[in-house]
């Protein structure tokens, strides 16, 4: 099982170059049965990396460009009346589909927001008087730039909450940006990882699912995970600039993200345990946007991932 996983992850790194991080946080999504809100500046393949992964698993993919102008029933979809037979019947509209990419999702109002909230955290549409389930294998990836800011809407915490990681992604380095080059002139073809014979099963992938939280968690790693995030809650007990810092902590489902996510990581890597290096390998991914910083942070240009940093310092691995 696992091999084909890691086919499909060297096959997506070889068309996604330089962004080894996001290509790995797609796939324990994935696993984790979790969305990914993905950060960074225009141009670093961020369609690209969910498209590539949707060419690799069964399911359906649908691209949503998110709009100020859109409007929820664009994405939920509508009832539309039929004259022959006078009733109305559901058109299931893009949200109906195994992965979905939001793309800019702060461009959206609050309305569109809420839509897709219901279907991330209840995996399920709700119009008129009717409910209706989505898919089993259903994945949201939505991406924001960092750059422009104007005419955007910010997502609410309740929002970015739902996400199992927000993943924040920068430049590629210099070989990369060669690799990159020679990618798109079709000179590199030789040198890429073959493509997975076939694609993964949702079958398959239901069945990994259920082997990542079969892997093994000592009850020490248990512990520290736990107390990493009691420490965004009681900051004070560890030093005073934590506590200085810290408006808000993680929320339970930070926890649980860590859980899952540190699994998904260490089955990935071939391992039938979790170590206190994976809950610290997913630490910032699960957590950074579910810290509120203090004014005072703010004002000194602290950030959420030194926040991480300085709390993986504090807590003691168990």
């Amino acid at each position: 099982m696992i091999e084909e996983f890691k086919k499909l992850e060297s096959w997506m790194s070889s068309q996604i170059v330089g962004q080894q991080h996001l290509v790995n946080r797609l796939l324990v999504a994935l696993l984790a049965d979790g969305h990914l809100l993905v950060e960074g500046a225009p141009g670093l393949a961020k369609t690209k990396a969910v498209k590539t992964l949707a060419d690799g698993v069964e399911g359906e993919f649908q691209r949503i460009q998110f709009t100020p102008d859109l409007l929820p029933t664009d994405i939920t979809g509508t009832e539309i009346f039929r004259p022959q037979n006078g009733t109305f019947e559901f058109q299931p509209g893009p949200i109906f589909h195994s992965l979905v990419l939001a793309d800019e999702i702060n461009r959206a109002p609050a309305k569109v927001q809420a839509a897709l909230l219901e279907a991330m955290a209840e995996r399920q549409v709700s119009v008129g008087r009717e409910t209706y389930k989505l898919p089993e294998i259903f994945m949201v990836m939505a991406t924001q730039n960092p750059i422009e800011q104007e005419g955007t809407y910010p997502l609410p915490e309740a929002q970015l909450d739902r996400f199992l990681m927000h993943v924040s992604i920068g430049y590629p380095d210099h070989g990369s940006e060669k690799q990159i080059l020679s990618l798109a002139r079709g000179e590199a073809l030789a040198n890429q990882a073959p493509a997975p014979d076939s694609e993964i099963t949702q079958a398959a992938i239901i069945q990994a699912r259920k082997e990542v939280l079969q892997v093994h968690m000592a009850e020490s790693v248990e512990e520290y995970l736990v107390q990493l995030v009691l420490a965004t809650r009681q900051p004070e007990k560890y030093n005073d600039k934590l506590s200085g810092w810290l408006e808000y902590g993680a929320s339970p489902r930070a926890t649980i993200a860590l859980d899952r996510c540190a699994r998904a990581s260490a089955w990935l890597a071939g391992r039938d345990f979790v170590s206190p290096d994976d809950v610290q390998s997913v630490a910032h991914d699960c957590m950074r946007h579910r810290l509120i910083l203090s004014y005072e942070a703010e004002a000194e240009g602290v950030t959420s991932d030194a926040v991480i940093d300085e709390l993986i310092r504090q807590v003691a691995v168990g």
